[in-house]
């Protein structure tokens, strides 16, 4: 991550009117803990690319780590039936201020019908836990960890950076479960996990919020 970040200033500065370019260092900037970067590179590389699957997920996901829920969703309408972005989507409307919890909570019934969703390792263990979200979001303590023992099952296929952001993930399920103590330790590992990575960025920012 650190060299990718090196890299990606002196890259910027010489092409930096290269969609591609452009492309590249957000998912760059993104992966590596700076969403608010990313999200002005990916709306550069979308005025070029306005159906591009990685753009539009990266826009999503960006705004949904600013917990700007409302760029998130306005980002999303550009491929809405893809699966990453329908992910993305509702990990916003489940998490993200002004977020709305039912359509986030509706989105993840969807998605598990999707058949794209098996075609990968971490979509799935994205869905369980949001699903652990939803569950938390009803009281459902018993289903918030029954679901994170299953997200937990597929984390060691996982790499670092992904491992790093599932256990953001399930740190926000426990914390809205009201498991603070549980939710602290989830979110120190996240960030042991893959310290620069946005993953570790966002469980740093929320363990910090819990004081």
């Amino acid at each position: 991550m650190e060299a990718a970040r090196t890299l990606v200033a002196p890259v910027l500065g010489r092409f930096g009117t290269v969609t591609l370019v452009r492309k590249i260092a957000a998912e760059i900037l993104y992966a590596s803990g700076d969403p608010l970067s990313a999200a002005s590179l990916f709306e550069q590389a979308a005025r070029r690319l306005p159906t591009d699957r990685a753009v539009a997920v990266g826009l999503v996901a960006s705004y949904a780590a600013l917990n700007r829920a409302g760029d998130a969703r306005r980002s999303a309408a550009v491929l809405p039936e893809h699966v990453d972005v329908r992910l993305a989507l509702a990990w916003s409307e489940l998490v993200a201020l002004g977020g709305d919890r039912d359509r986030g909570s509706g989105l993840v019934a969807d998605i598990a019908k999707d058949s794209d969703l098996a075609r990968s390792a971490e979509r799935v263990a994205m869905h369980h836990a949001l699903e652990a979200i939803v569950a938390a979001q009803t009281h459902d303590r018993d289903g918030v960890r029954a679901k994170l023992r299953t997200a937990e099952a597929s984390a060691t296929k996982l790499r670092a950076g992904d491992r790093a952001f599932l256990g953001y993930l399930g740190g926000v399920a426990l914390r809205e479960a009201g498991l603070i103590d549980d939710a602290r330790a989830t979110f120190a590992l996240a960030m042991d996990a893959s310290p620069e990575s946005i993953g570790a960025a966002l469980a740093r920012r929320e363990r910090a919020n819990l004081g």
